[in-house]
């Protein structure tokens, strides 16, 4: 194999070893993204798989709300605190460690933060389980008092999971550090596993309920499971989130943990300060859009709250799919190559995120253009039931659509913050998210009159136009540029690809609905099919004719893979 064909590293390297170091980093990398993208896939179904048995078992029930109530809160603290965006803070000290000061060193540092975190979240469980019941009514004011009474029991059940949730994050970032991806990929998978099988083996068997507890009036009584049933589920909830921590204990070497309480370890210090900023973007996300986004959305269309998070959800999937996975798979590598601070390393650097972005790139558009043209069968597909009816499908879609503007760029702003935090600064994407911050309010506030629920997802594309934008510009400069990496071209190849196959879809889905048809579960479920790999089809043929090297790479290593 020649470089020209299998690296996608520039013609114009700094020393005669590179191309073939940079060849391998970007199988590895390659491999990695796989496996989590993998791991992703995997954790949604059951996900998904998870939310059907609880409907199935105990509907829209106050019981359920209770149950939403006692995991909002852990997660609210946990994804506040410890989970959003950590490994930006703990991959590149740890990998700085790693190179400056060795394996051991790794150990003890993991070894005092595991003790610091313990000690930590352990006194938020305690305030937890004590002030429950004035917790509760501040989640769900609306309440009635056997829920919020239920919610009690349940908070108090799903309350220590908080630590277990938290050593995951960091035994998972050490192991990010080590570049052993595989143990935290499949994480999620265990983690809605274990509710999955614990709800289904421990929920309660059917009773006579009186209906007067339900609101029924129809008759006495109610075949139906009591709501103390959903005590398991919480039960799941809690040991699906210590199975997740303990699947990723075989990848570390425990003889070398140790209970350590040397907090004052500079390591500590700086995931500290490199997580400050990332925490208070998270907070304004928590206090300011998330809170700006409903009041908006609830004073338009009704169930436009519903109709945002929903759409939210599928635009979410491929962001997951292709840009989460390829940036914690390349943030390792890049934290390695700036701590060397070599002109080789920096030069690497640049192949290595210029990798990422090629492979970001060819592969967020035709998953953005395939899941815009196909809005409607797939929204039908899951949704289309019952009291969901065909307008609120196109609502959906509409709103899906113009979400999926945004994706590109969003997935793109992704591997760039990633970039920086790899640099060990996390202050700039900090400063840049209040500019986008500002951009999303503005636009929403302007367009709001003339589209109402729908400002908001044009909105939404302009603060990650925006945000992308400012990043490249600002990560480009202080680079000294990207040097001859190809970005442009595979980007143009990656667009046109994908236009060939939206014409081609456009064309043919109207005659390909109707010889289906969507009259029941099972032909959505072919048309969907059928449709989605057709247009993926015609997408690697234009690709193919096109020669975009990336695809062509995939391709080639997955043949490998698979034949080794």
């Amino acid at each position: 194999m020649t470089a020209e064909n299998t690296s996608l590293a520039p013609d114009a390297i700094v020393n005669a070893a590179a191309p073939g170091e940079q060849e391998r980093t970007n199988a590895r990398l390659a491999g990695a993204s796989g496996i989590l993208a993998l791991g992703n896939i995997c954790s949604r179904v059951l996900g998904l798989v998870r939310e059907i048995v609880l409907t199935y078992l105990f509907g829209a029930s106050g019981a359920v709300d209770a149950l939403q109530v006692a995991i909002i809160v852990p997660k609210a603290i946990y994804d506040l605190l410890i989970g959003g965006h950590i490994n930006g803070a703990f991959v590149p000290v740890l990998s700085d460690v790693i190179i400056s000061k060795g394996k051991a060193e790794l150990w003890r540092v993991v070894s005092a933060l595991i003790s610091l975190v313990i000690a930590l979240v352990a006194l938020l469980v305690l305030l937890l389980e004590l002030f429950a019941p004035q917790i509760v009514p501040l989640v769900a004011p609306g309440a009635d008092f056997e829920t919020r009474r239920l919610a009690v029991d349940l908070l108090r059940l799903t309350a220590p999971a908080l630590i277990f949730m938290s050593l995951f994050a960091v035994f998972s970032g050490a192991l990010f550090a080590l570049r052993s991806f595989t143990l935290p990929a499949f994480a999620g998978v265990v983690f809605n596993g274990g509710i999955v099988l614990v709800t289904l083996a421990l929920a309660p068997s059917l009773a006579l309920i009186p209906q007067a507890e339900v609101g029924g009036f129809e008759s006495p009584f109610l075949l139906a499971r009591p709501s103390g049933g959903i005590l398991v589920v919480a039960v799941g909830w809690l040991l699906g989130a210590m199975a997740q921590m303990l699947l990723q204990l075989p990848g570390l070497r425990l003889r070398r943990l140790r209970i350590s309480v040397n907090w004052r370890h500079p390591a500590l210090w700086s995931i500290g300060l490199l997580y400050l900023p990332v925490m208070l973007s998270l907070i304004i996300d928590t206090l300011v859009i998330r809170p700006f986004s409903y009041n908006l959305a609830s004073q338009t269309i009704e169930g436009g709250i519903a109709i945002m998070n929903w759409a939210t959800t599928l635009v979410q999937f491929p962001q997951g799919l292709v840009a989460t996975a390829i940036s914690i798979a390349i943030l390792p590598t890049l934290a390695r190559q700036s701590a060397e601070m070599t002109a080789a390393a920096q030069q690497a650097f640049k192949d290595t995120l210029a990798l990422g972005l090629r492979l970001a790139t060819t592969l967020i558009l035709p998953a953005a253009t395939g899941l815009f043209v196909l809005a409607v069968p797939i929204i039908a597909l899951l949704f289309e039931n019952g009291a969901f009816v065909a307008a609120d499908t196109e609502n959906t879609a509409l709103a899906l659509r113009l979400y999926l503007i945004g994706l590109p760029f969003a997935a793109l702003d992704l591997l760039l913050v990633y970039a920086f935090y790899a640099r060990k600064d996390t202050w700039t994407p900090a400063l840049v998210g209040i500019v986008s911050l500002v951009c999303y309010l503005a636009a929403a506030l302007m367009l709001f009159e003339q589209f109402g629920l729908f400002s908001l997802m044009i909105a939404d594309s302009v603060k990650h136009f925006a945000h992308a934008s400012i990043s490249g510009v600002l990560l480009w400069r202080r680079l000294g540029g990207f040097g001859p990496q190809r970005l442009a071209r595979t980007g143009l190849k990656a667009a046109l690809a994908s236009l060939i196959m939206a014409g081609f879809a456009l064309v043919t889905l109207p005659a390909l609905s109707q010889w289906i048809g969507a009259t029941s579960i099972l032909r959505e479920l072919a048309l969907v099919g059928f449709c989605g790999l057709l247009y993926g089809g015609v997408f690697l043929l234009a690709a193919r004719m096109l020669k975009i090297q990336e695809l062509a790479w995939l391709l080639k290593l997955l043949r490998e893979r698979l034949s080794g």
